[in-house]
């Protein structure tokens, strides 16, 4: 990997901190689309790429949204409750998204990774004008909600906040705590499905040098390295934000990206 690749990783990297702080995510939305152009560029075959971009981006998660969940924490943005039930489920579906990934065939991955994510800005939009507020679910069903947005985070390659943020907006949960609640859970998610890949690309023939199965370590830490350092930044600027603003933001953020991974595909 060449020196202007690196200060690209890193670069990214620190967009990824500010994002990751500001919305609640752990940066896959934007890692994966960009790791699919990057590492061809370093000659990883077309074959791996997906792979390796999904099995990166969770490794970077775990720092990134680490750095967000304890930058939250100390804000008095995090609410216990919520992620004491959402984790059990989220690292469960973390570990059986992995299986899903490494089952399906590489070429629909970005295509099902771009219709996953026009979803779930369509339904950001949806609850950003809707004023009606439902009380949580049982902790038994908020663990099972868990299940499915670690099985669809680990199959995108994502923390899971562009699903956790929504699903407790939706339940009426302040969009401040929402997002540093995200954080926490995001982080359990990008550890089990971190494993989960390591685990799947142990031995797969072709892999570059530095890798952990579909880990790339290269890649892992140009873009850890900067993102923990901004992820300061995105916590107080989701402090200050009105709601509404946040959750337009959000939507748009998340349109952007499944358009150009559809397009792309």
């Amino acid at each position: 990997m060449s020196l202007e690749l690196i200060l690209l990783l890193m670069a990214l990297g620190g967009f990824v901190g500010v994002m990751a702080g500001l919305l609640g995510i752990g940066g896959g939305l934007i890692v994966v689309p960009a790791l699919t152009i990057i590492l061809p560029w370093s000659g990883i075959s077309a074959e791996l790429t997906m792979l390796m971009a999904l099995g990166t981006s969770l490794a970077t998660i775990i720092l990134t949204s680490g750095s967000s969940a304890f930058n939250h924490l100390r804000l008095g943005n995090v609410d216990l409750y919520v992620v004491k039930w959402l984790i059990p489920g989220v690292i469960i579906g973390g570990f059986i998204g992995t299986y899903v990934a490494d089952w399906v065939p590489t070429h629909y991955l970005p295509r099902i990774f771009g219709f996953i994510v026009l979803g779930l800005a369509l339904q950001m939009l949806i609850s950003a004008r809707s004023k009606r507020v439902r009380a949580m679910p049982s902790p038994l069903n908020t663990s099972l909600s868990g299940t499915v947005i670690g099985i669809i985070s680990s199959l995108a390659g994502i923390g899971g906040g562009s699903l956790t943020v929504p699903f407790l907006s939706r339940y009426g949960v302040e969009m401040r705590k929402a997002v540093g609640s995200s954080s926490v859970c995001g982080c359990m998610i990008a550890i089990a499905g971190m494993l989960g890949f390591m685990f799947h690309g142990h031995g797969v023939e072709g892999l570059p040098k530095y890798s952990l199965g579909y880990i790339y370590l290269p890649a892992l830490f140009a873009i850890a390295f900067t993102s923990v350092l901004t992820t300061r930044i995105g916590a107080r600027l989701a402090t200050k934000l009105p709601t509404a603003s946040l959750k337009k933001i959000f939507a748009l953020f998340l349109l952007f990206i499944a358009a150009s991974m559809l397009i792309s595909s």
